[in-house]
């Protein structure tokens, strides 16, 4: 894939949380993008996933949850915030999109909020909002947690279950946190859907033996996302 460098890149601090923009020219859709539990949103991976989709037309809007703020702040390593404070933070980041954005022909971007492991928990959480049913289109769920790692039986299934919006889930085949075996049994809503990379780990990455290459499939999960906020998009279109 070819990389360009990114464009209208601008750092926000606001609501204890610092924001990084990524916007291009006539995007078609925004996106809310949310990191893991161990790696800011400059980490490669975020850097990589934001470049793929501003290639393809489409606006990110990363953050760091206070903590990890925190962390770069006092140079100490603190663990996540409890899911109550991340679900306020990213909602605190949706509503000052939403309020302060440039609406495009009197309506605004097509909103797709998700993330990287921890962070698409929370996005997906949030899909699970009445208050967010008109806000956001849809959810996507880069290694999405299934479990913690060792922990099989402890389940995190609830937002799976209880969306209100469309969840792409983009999974590696052999992820601890969520294996393709694993979660062929699991029950959650049919507005969710995996995609599985083959030989992929919790950060999508495949052994060498698999004959796919770790870009190859950061490649894959971004054509993924556009593919499914195209076709989400382009419902609401055949709605109005």
């Amino acid at each position: 894939m070819h990389k360009e460098p990114m464009k209208a890149e601008t750092n926000i601090v606001s609501f204890k949380a610092t924001r990084l923009i990524n916007n291009v020219d006539n995007a078609k859709a925004q996106v809310i993008l949310a990191h893991g539990a161990g790696a800011d949103m400059h980490h490669e991976f975020m850097e990589n996933i934001t470049q793929g989709l501003n290639q393809a037309n489409i606006n990110v809007l990363r953050f760091n949850f206070p903590y990890m703020d925190k962390r770069s702040q006092l140079g100490k390593r603190y663990p996540p915030d409890r899911m109550p404070k991340l679900l306020d933070c990213y909602q605190a980041i949706i509503e000052e999109y939403i309020n302060a954005s440039v609406t495009v022909n009197n309506k605004l971007l097509p909103l797709f909020i998700g993330g990287k492991s921890m962070g698409s928990r929370v996005a997906a959480t949030l899909a699970g909002y009445e208050s967010n049913r008109d806000k956001i289109m849809g959810v996507f769920c880069l290694g999405y947690p299934f479990h913690p790692t060792k922990k099989p039986e402890k389940l995190r299934l609830e937002p799976l279950q209880e969306t209100l919006k469309p969840i792409l889930i983009v999974q590696g085949e052999r992820d601890t946190l969520g294996t393709a075996t694993e979660i062929s049994n699991y029950d959650y809503s049919e507005l969710c859907q995996c995609v599985f990379l083959a030989d992929g780990d919790h950060s999508l990455k495949p052994r060498v033996k698999s004959g796919f290459t770790y870009q190859q499939h950061i490649d894959s999960a971004i054509q993924d996302i556009v593919n499914f906020i195209s076709t989400n998009v382009s419902l609401i279109g055949e709605d109005e």
